[in-house]
């Protein structure tokens, strides 16, 4: 017998052991079912939590970036200080009123908002659950190579949303407010504002994701080191096209944006050369093995 379809017999074997027994469709399904019952029901769960406490959701976290005091606006001028610039790169937000012109705008931009926060603040469990599902699918070897990886998803999804919030959203709201048309009176509505805020922060932390992206494209085979380093100047000219993009047309921001999405491409390159050595390594064994077979059934 093949020494590929021993491995896989051998593999089938455990798994069905470790199983106990063979699921049907249905009960994959019911399994599916029951695990987004649980991730909804944690999205919700955090989403009412944060809706009794709106008051201070709006005040201190979905409006802080349009306060003086906000810490990224503190941060920026105590570096400017601290580097011998003076005041050079200190700077406040505009003031600007926000208005709600719906009827009920107020309470339904709070559920809204509620639950928008509560799928951020419950992406690890989300994560996790959507783990448990396809985790009993997998080989042992599987498992092992995607242990850690809940945890590694949750924190650069996270590490994005924070640094669309600390960083796009403050550049983001002083340019957009400071941009004036004559004649016109810029007076941001509830929903308005609360829509940017959200595209400055979600995309952000699905960008972040890069990394885990090009981990299991490169499992797949279809990404290579060689491929990303070769195309590295055609990425730096995406990552700005994807900046503008995603961010208001200031070059600060885009380039605040595409700074670090080149960091990630650079690190996903170092992701994609560690698979193909791990790939290199195992076809190397796997080669030794097959000729100590041939070498065994030769004797």
């Amino acid at each position: 017998m093949p020494l590929d379809q021993m491995d896989v017999d051998k593999l089938d074997q455990s798994k069905a052991l470790s199983n106990g027994k063979e699921m049907s469709f249905l009960d994959h399904l019911e399994e599916l079912r029951w695990h987004i019952i649980r991730s909804l029901s944690a999205i919700v769960g955090v989403g009412i939590l944060l809706f009794i406490f709106h008051k201070w959701l709006f005040d201190d976290v979905i409006f802080g970036p349009t306060k003086p005091d906000f810490f990224s606006y503190r941060f920026a001028c105590w570096l400017s200080k601290n580097i011998g610039l003076g005041e050079a790169m200190c700077f406040q937000p505009p003031e600007f009123p926000k208005i709600a012109i719906g009827f009920g705008e107020p309470f339904i931009m709070s559920i809204k908002v509620s639950f928008v926060m509560g799928f951020f603040m419950a992406v690890p469990y989300v994560l996790l659950e959507f783990w448990r599902f396809i985790k009993p699918g997998l080989y042992p070897r599987e498992q092992q190579a995607a242990r850690g990886l809940v945890g590694v998803c949750s924190a650069l999804f996270m590490v994005g949303v924070l640094f669309g919030y600390y960083i796009i959203a403050p550049f983001a709201i002083n340019f957009l407010m400071g941009y004036n048309v004559p004649g016109v009176q810029n007076t941001p509505t509830m929903s308005s504002f609360i829509n940017y805020m959200i595209m400055f922060t979600a995309p952000a932390g699905l960008i972040f994701e890069l990394p885990v992206i090009v981990y299991f494209l490169s499992k797949a085979g279809l990404v290579t080191p060689d491929d990303m380093r070769k195309y590295r100047r055609h990425s730096i000219v995406g990552i700005l096209i994807l900046a503008a993009l995603i961010t208001p047309p200031d070059v600060v921001t885009q380039f605040l944006i595409g700074i670090p999405l080149y960091i990630l491409y650079e690190a996903s390159i170092f992701v994609s050369a560690r698979v193909a050595r791990e790939h290199a390594k195992e076809e190397a064994e796997r080669e030794r093995e097959l000729q100590r077979i041939e070498q065994q059934s030769n004797m």
